[in-house]
């Protein structure tokens, strides 16, 4: 694996059929604790309650952590652009360049932020997907996905988040090297 892509390449999801035989205690011991299929059937829902709470959790997480780098990338170009335009005569554009690899590092945080938190979901979603192979129904991973995406995995059908959301960075990153290579380039 290339160094680019190991750190800048998105990982294949996890899947259900992956997590499912490392999911399950087969130990007698748990068996007989639920010889009654009721009981049995009340503790796998209440630990599938209890696993899409916490993929709940860290979706709210997620959206926290993306509305504080977009907060911090608008505050930062607001402020080169406001301190830029009536900067004193004279000063190099040269000194753009601290503040743009401070920016473009910031990207790249919030890039591997939305990577982990990608992966962490995709982790959560997996298990969650091998809990509902356990329940009567299974809305999420059966019903939810085939709904959005069809047999085919259409992407004009649904285009998840992480898949819009993994190219703010890059944008923001864009915008900061673009404006800066235009005010070093025309002296202004």
């Amino acid at each position: 694996m290339s160094l680019w892509k190991k750190y800048f390449g998105v990982a294949e999801p996890a899947r259900r059929d992956d997590i499912t035989p490392f999911l399950w205690n087969d130990d007698t011991a748990v068996k007989a604790r639920y010889q009654q299929d009721e009981k049995y059937q009340a503790a796998v829902m209440e630990q599938y309650k209890l696993y899409v709470e916490m993929a709940d959790r860290i979706s709210i997480r997620r959206g926290l952590a993306n509305t504080f780098f977009l907060t911090l990338n608008s505050a930062i170009l607001t402020l080169i652009a406001v301190f830029w335009k009536d900067r004193p005569e004279g000063l190099s554009p040269w000194l753009l360049l601290p503040a743009l690899v401070l920016a473009v590092g910031l990207c790249l945080a919030w890039f591997w932020v939305v990577r982990s938190y990608r992966q962490l979901n995709s982790g959560k979603f997996a298990v969650i997907g091998a809990l509902e192979q356990r329940l009567p129904a299974s809305p999420w991973w059966n019903g939810e996905w085939k709904a959005l995406r069809g047999e085919e995995r259409d992407k004009s059908t649904y285009w998840a988040l992480t898949h819009v959301e993994i190219w703010v960075p890059a944008l923001f990153a864009f915008a900061y090297v673009f404006g800066a290579i235009v005010a070093i380039v025309s002296g202004v």
